[in-house]
């Protein structure tokens, strides 16, 4: 499973490693931050970052990042908060490590000037009392100073100036406040903002002028309000200051919305050419000095304009007739869009001649209260003689926009609409794809505007809105879709039409579409002489009835056949051969066209994965090259045909030729071992890629490439370590000067053919014969009692937790393998940081075990930098050869059933060590007093 940690680069300017809740990465605004996430994990896992704490309008690049190194260059303060890194493999849980970062800024101290309010008089400075406020936006909190000209002001220096914090801003405000101002006071004052010079923010300083002249600003308009204007002529608005000392800026602002690109600023001038209705609005003049409360003065701009034009004819409200009779009344409405309302005026003609309102022909004007921009005409008492043609012109009193002018029949042909659906366009059939046209026929004069909607539920129509009009009753849908299936509304509007309750038609539209089958793809792995079913599953389908299907290998038909109540059909191969691979496709079909099934049965074998962790893979034989242990792990392995070799490709990073030769594989592969191939006679510092790709009797499989790397040998820093002695350098591990000989690397393929019989192992810990391990060789000349010491690398620790109530728990475990008559004793010793000479007894075991690899655990608690020690001891005779194998060490403790059963049945003595405990013993050994 994965583990995980953080590292950092980048300009940081300070982190806390050891705070008890959590590690704070502090970084200067504009710099660059950089974080890694160190992660191991078979297979390879995969990283994100994401982000919490910030601001929500932060998406921090949509909200992850895919890759192990974060890089935000130039970061800004919302920017800082929370990340996270999280590494998943599909094995057990995610690990997640976390991250405060800390962005630190300070920004310019602004001060503003104010007066005592209850004192307020005409002139601003002769009150008795003046607060001059300062304010800078930093991180960390900001500490403020006051200077008077070069004196520095401090709380209590002066009896006519008190420094104070306003409670409720909690430091980022200062006030100081000037009492009884006196001649004294009239001075030049700095406010300095500092936040102590962390990140090198260097302490930034404001200066004011105090005198018996500053004052609040105060503005003038040089332009009405409002101000009514056509489109596309240019307007100039003007604002001046009146007052105000220090001299006031002058800014404009809209009331909703920015300002237009367009405008032309100078000062206080404001020009907006070639005006539209977009750039309507309340424009204000906004004069600011620091001294009081800013000024404001606002205009009104309207821009004239005239549109949507509509009308409707009501029949004689009194009686319940939709038609048109002569005798009886009728009304004839108009309405248009006018800004500004007040302007509009509207002008009735018939047949082209003026009408004036008289007692059979009522013109009037509907209050815009009710229905804005609207006039109607009634003709009490219909004749014969009023049939003709109304004209109602709507127009602006200010002149310059275009006038609406809409006519209206009315005669004995004027009569209200109908609908109807023709016979052979309900239900309409089509496929999905096609382009349709929903008909509702209209009839009546004058011809209404039809609305169509969607009459079985509440979803828009294919324009996203929820009514679409026509004028001449079709609605045409381009590339219909099988959502567009259903019931579809049409009726008449009020608008250019009778003002009647709405004639309403229904047309349902079928929209047919193929099959929907799953999988669209499928890849089938499977060796030779294996047996495969696939099966084609039908989703959705319209019309449902009717479904045939037909299996193909390649070009070749395999089967046919009819659906009658089952969803799928099902293709099976009992015995694969070669000629059984390939693609198979599954073609399920109606009168709309046919899905497919696609399947991809064949004989590769999946791709290696390659094992990332292994420890200290680079090691140098010689000056100018250097080797690597490649490790790697075979995905499924028993999902097809055995693998017999791998086919090995290495090449220079950069350059295009590969080098390849096969590494034979003898006997299956197990799911999960680790395979190992060194790499040699690499060039230093050069990086190379590798490929490796499986091969069966199949053939090829599916390849994996990598990079390596050089990298110098270091000691590591502990926070999982495993060696299983298989690299050149037999990780990092050495030799003890001042023991008697030394331990040996030794595999079971490799070992002397006249090696002594009856002790030893005869595979390394994992059973394979090509596995290295250590051992101590106890033939002549060696004599009982004469010590191999092998010394691990230093390790060093993570800094000890101030606030934690004891120190990290590691687990050190290793199998051992002690078979013979003679064998003697392996101990295991710990030897700390700055204490060479002391060693700590840790672990210890003696005597025969069998012919078999035992495994040990032992909790340790360092406080510092560590070693472990292997001693094996020579017994009594030559068999007694005693190995060692699969050395490691995790954070956090062993498990319980580790520590007492294992143990236990190795017959090993296990002992618990906390090690912080050992100078205690010494001390009180050394003063305790001889008897």
């Amino acid at each position: 499973p994965p583990t995980v940690r953080i590292v950092h680069s980048g300009l940081a300017c300070n982190i806390e490693e050891e705070r008890y809740s959590e590690r704070v990465y502090t970084i200067r605004e504009g710099e660059t931050l950089e974080l890694t996430c160190l992660v191991t994990g078979h297979p390879r896992p995969q990283i994100r970052w994401t982000k919490t704490a910030g601001s929500a309008s932060d998406r921090f690049q949509d909200s992850s990042v895919f890759n192990e190194t974060l890089r935000i260059t130039n970061i800004q303060r919302h920017q800082g908060g929370r990340y996270y890194c999280k590494a998943e493999n599909g094995l057990g849980s995610p690990a997640i490590k976390s991250i405060r970062v800390d962005v630190y800024y300070l920004d310019d101290p602004v001060v503003t000037v104010h007066q005592s309010i209850g004192e307020a008089k005409e002139q601003f400075y002769y009150e008795r009392t003046v607060f001059l406020r300062c304010v800078a936006n930093s991180n960390p909190p900001v500490r403020y100073s006051w200077r008077r000209g070069q004196e520095v002001l401090l709380q209590g220096s002066d009896k006519g100036v008190e420094i104070y914090e306003p409670f409720f801003t909690q430091g980022e405000t200062k006030i100081l406040k000037l009492k009884n101002l006196r001649p004294q006071d009239y001075a030049n004052y700095s406010c300095i903002a500092s936040v102590r010079n962390v990140c090198n923010i260097p302490d930034k300083m404001v200066s004011f002028r105090l005198s018996n002249k500053t004052a609040s600003p105060s503005i003038k308009l040089l332009v009405d309000d409002p101000i009514v204007v056509n489109p596309g002529e240019a307007i100039t608005l003007v604002c001046v200051t009146t007052g105000g000392e220090p001299t006031p800026s002058l800014t404009w602002v809209r009331s909703f919305g920015s300002l237009p690109e367009k405008i032309v600023l100078n000062g206080g001038t404001l020009t907006i050419p070639a005006i539209t209705s977009d750039d309507a609005g309340t424009y204000s003049c906004i004069a600011n000095n620091n001294v009081g409360n800013p000024a404001k003065k606002s205009t009104n701009i309207i821009v004239r304009a005239l549109k949507k034009g509509r009308f409707w004819i009501t029949p004689d409200p009194y009686h319940k007739d939709d038609n048109i009779q002569i005798g009886r009344e009728v009304k004839i409405s108009c309405q248009v869009e006018a800004v500004p309302s007040e302007e509009l005026t509207f002008s009735w003609f018939k047949n082209g001649r003026p009408l004036r309102s008289s007692e059979r022909m009522v013109i009037t004007q509907t209050d815009p209260d009710v229905s804005p921009g609207t006039t109607n005409l009634d003709i009490i008492d219909l004749k014969f003689t009023d049939f003709g043609t109304y004209t109602c012109v709507a127009s602006l009193k200010g002149g310059g926009i275009s006038d609406i002018s809409i006519d209206v029949n009315i005669s004995s042909s004027t009569v209200p609409p109908n609908l109807t659906v023709p016979q052979e366009k309900s239900p309409l059939v089509t496929r999905e794809g096609d382009t349709i046209e929903l008909q509702c026929q209209v009839t009546g004069k004058p011809k209404p505007i039809i609305l169509w909607s969607r009459a079985d539920k509440e979803v828009a129509m294919p324009d996203g809105t929820m009514q679409m009009e026509s004028y001449d009753g079709t609605l045409r849908i381009v590339n219909v879709s099988r959502e567009m299936s259903g019931m579809y509304k049409c009726q008449t509007s009020q608008y250019n039409g009778f003002n009647v309750k709405p004639r309403e038609a229904l047309v349902q539209l079928i929209v047919q579409y193929p099959p929907a089958v799953e999988p669209a793809f499928l890849e089938i792995r499977q060796g030779q002489d294996r047996s495969v079913t696939m099966s084609c599953r039908v989703l959705r389908a319209y019309p449902i009835r009717v479904l045939t299907y037909e299996w193909r290998l390649g070009n070749k038909l395999l089967r046919t056949g009819q659906f009658d109540s089952q969803e799928y059909t099902e293709y099976p191969v009992k015995s694969l051969s070669n000629e059984n691979y390939g693609v198979y496709n599954c073609s399920i079909m109606n009168e709309a066209g046919a899905g497919r099934c696609s399947f991809l049965v064949t004989g590769k074998a999946y791709a290696p994965e390659f094992y990332y962790d292994t420890y200290n893979p680079v090691w140098q034989n010689r000056h100018r090259v250097y080797s690597y242990s490649l490790q790697w792990t075979q995905m499924n392995p028993d999902a097809v045909d055995r693998i017999v070799a791998y086919r090995l490709g290495i090449r220079q990073a950069g350059q295009q030729r590969w080098w390849e030769q096969e590494i034979k594989i003898n006997g299956n592969i197990q799911k999960g071992e680790l395979i190992t191939y060194n790499l040699t006679e690499l060039i230093k510092p050069e990086a190379y890629e590798v490929r490796l790709t499986p091969l069966t009797k199949f053939g090829e499989g599916d390849s994996t490439i990598r990079v390596i790397k050089y990298t110098a040998p270091v000691n590591p820093h502990l926070r999982e370590f495993h060696c299983g002695f298989e690299d050149g350098n037999i990780c990092l591990f050495t030799q003890d000067d001042t023991d008697n000989f030394d331990w040996t690397k030794q595999s079971t393929a490799t070992r002397n053919t006249k090696y002594t019989p009856n002790t030893g192992p005869n595979a390394d810990r994992s059973g394979s014969k090509e596995g290295f391990y250590m051992y101590i060789e106890t033939s002549r000349p060696r004599l009982e009692g004469e010590k191999a010491r092998l010394l691990s690398p230093v390790f060093s620790i993570a800094p000890k937790n101030p606030y934690g109530p004891t120190n990290t728990a590691y687990c050190f475990s290793f199998f051992y393998h002690m078979y013979g008559q003679h064998i003697g004793v392996l101990n295991v010793y710990l030897r700390l940081k700055g204490q060479t000479t002391i060693e700590n007894p840790l672990w210890s075991s003696s005597g025969n075990k069998g012919q078999r690899w035992n495994e040990a655990h032992v909790n340790i608690y360092p406080i510092t930098s560590f070693q472990l020690i292997f001693e094996g001891i020579r017994g009594p005779g030559i068999e007694g050869d005693i190995a060692i194998d699969d050395v490691s060490i995790a954070e956090g403790e062993c498990a319980k059933q580790d520590l007492t059963t294992k143990n236990s049945v190795d017959g090993a003595v296990g002992i618990l060590v906390h090690l912080w405990l050992f100078p205690v013993i010494i001390l009180i050994s050394i003063l305790s007093p001889r008897r």
